[in-house]
């Protein structure tokens, strides 16, 4: 193929994956950007080294906390968020007032905690929200281990669709078919980048039906 009809093709492949693709199935950032479009601030709960909040595209003021002070070092150094505390995040009912949040994240911290230990944490974010929660996780249990030194790493849990659901949250498969994906949601075999256009290609069919998806977005309005 010619380097003109290549250059070609890229232009239509670009147009079809803005304006047909993204409709279909938009990007994990695209939802959090929808969910926080009327919200000014937010409480990132195990906000981490490098969390999601530092892609979004809106300014919003932030407050990140995490158990781990390295952690908190790494996101301070990025500049990601407004404020921080290293705080466990089961202490944030004792931090933070009643409704003094529009909205309160955990992304990928609920299966860090025991199942007991998750539901006091979502009763806490819905009390210290206003507006809604947001919370990112694994479809299932996942296993995974102790790493970077970080004792906080270890998965004690598993949430599933049909979990949350019967809490009021609203459920959105991400990360394509559960199959595809294990261990640091890597895709299980090789060529990676084969078997990763194939679990993209799947998350249109799981985004609405989350039982199939490999990770879950669960969004409550309050």
């Amino acid at each position: 193929m010619s380097g003109r009809k290549l250059r070609v093709l890229k232009v239509i492949l670009r147009w079809i994956y803005r304006n047909i693709w993204l409709k279909i199935s938009p990007s994990v950032l695209e939802e959090l950007e929808r969910t926080l479009n009327d919200c000014n601030t937010v409480l990132d709960v195990g906000c981490g080294s490098s969390s999601v909040i530092r892609s979004l595209k809106n300014k919003i003021y932030t407050i990140g906390i995490d158990a781990w002070q390295q952690s908190i070092n790494a996101s301070k150094d990025k500049g990601i968020h407004d404020e921080y505390y290293t705080l466990d995040a089961l202490r944030i009912g004792n931090k933070f007032a009643e409704n003094s949040f529009d909205s309160v994240i955990a992304w990928d911290l609920i299966e860090h905690l025991t199942k007991e230990e998750g539901y006091k944490l979502i009763a806490m974010m819905e009390r210290i929200a206003r507006r809604r929660v947001i919370i990112y996780t694994p479809n299932g249990f996942l296993l995974q281990e102790e790493y970077d030194y970080n004792p906080w790493q270890v998965h004690k849990s598993g949430w599933t669709a049909s979990e949350m659901e019967c809490l009021g949250y609203k459920v959105i498969g991400v990360s394509g078919w559960k199959p595809l994906r294990g261990k640091y949601s890597l895709v299980k075999w090789r060529p990676r980048r084969f078997w990763e256009t194939i679990s993209y290609l799947t998350e249109p069919f799981v985004r609405h039906r989350p039982t199939y998806a490999f990770q879950l977005m669960c969004v409550k309005n309050l």
